[in-house]
């Protein structure tokens, strides 16, 4: 079973999944973004993850986890 919680990081909200099966906590990659680049607009952070993991894509940098979409 799948526990959904928020989380706080800078008085901003994060979301966060526990999953039981792995024993990990995962959070929403655009809201450390929004959180880290200090955006406060949901879209802009969503737009900078996009560029971003384009950027990475096209210099062929590999992903620890593989990230949906």
């Amino acid at each position: 079973m799948n526990k959904i919680s928020i989380r706080f990081f800078d008085n901003k909200e994060v979301r966060a999944v526990w999953d039981e099966d792995s024993s990990k906590w995962w959070f929403s990659v655009i809201d450390i973004v929004a959180v880290l680049g200090e955006q406060d607009d949901y879209t802009k952070a969503r737009n900078y993850w996009k560029y971003l993991s384009a950027k990475l894509k096209k210099e062929k940098m590999k992903w620890v986890v593989p990230l949906p979409r």
